[in-house]
């Protein structure tokens, strides 16, 4: 009788701790790619290789785009560039990550925007191609425009 309990305690013991494991896993990358890159013509301001970085929890996502080939003009302080990233959906219609998230940047860093904040559905697929990062600095707005399919692929969404 005295094994049986032992034993029960045990089972309900190791039940309780595979469901706090469970409960504290952390949260599989609902999107893949996790990133894609992209080359950019941002106009007189200049362009190339970017970095396009997302994550998605439920219907809210976000974008960070990194570029060591696109800097900034001048000085720039911690959350100072308005931006919108439009990316382009498979079968039509386009979604719009925006935000004033950036880190503080000196003349001639590389430009970070983000993390951009969207709305997703479940099996959307987006591309940069087609779309455009704008980004506005003291009034002065920036649009870049991707010259060709981001790789590896399209970002596609739980």
């Amino acid at each position: 009788m005295r094994r049986t309990r032992i034993a029960a305690g045990a089972a309900l013991v190791t039940g309780a701790l595979a469901a706090a494991g469970l409960a504290f896993a952390p949260a599989a990358l609902a999107v893949a790619p996790g990133t894609a890159t992209i080359t950019a013509d941002c106009g007189g301001f200049g362009g190339g290789e970017a970095t396009l970085t997302a994550t998605q929890s439920g219907t809210a996502a976000t974008m960070t785009v990194d570029s060591s080939a696109i800097t900034a003009p001048i000085g720039l302080g911690e959350d100072s560039i308005s931006s919108t990233l439009t990316l382009v959906k498979a079968g039509g219609g386009t979604v719009a990550f925006t935000g004033t998230k950036n880190p503080a940047m000196a003349a001639g860093d590389p430009v970070r925007v983000g993390p951009l904040n969207g709305t997703v559905a479940s099996g959307d697929s987006l591309e940069a191609f087609g779309g455009s990062l704008k980004m506005t600095v003291f009034g002065i707005t920036i649009t870049c425009s991707a010259t060709g399919p981001q790789a590896p692929g399209p970002f596609v969404f739980d």
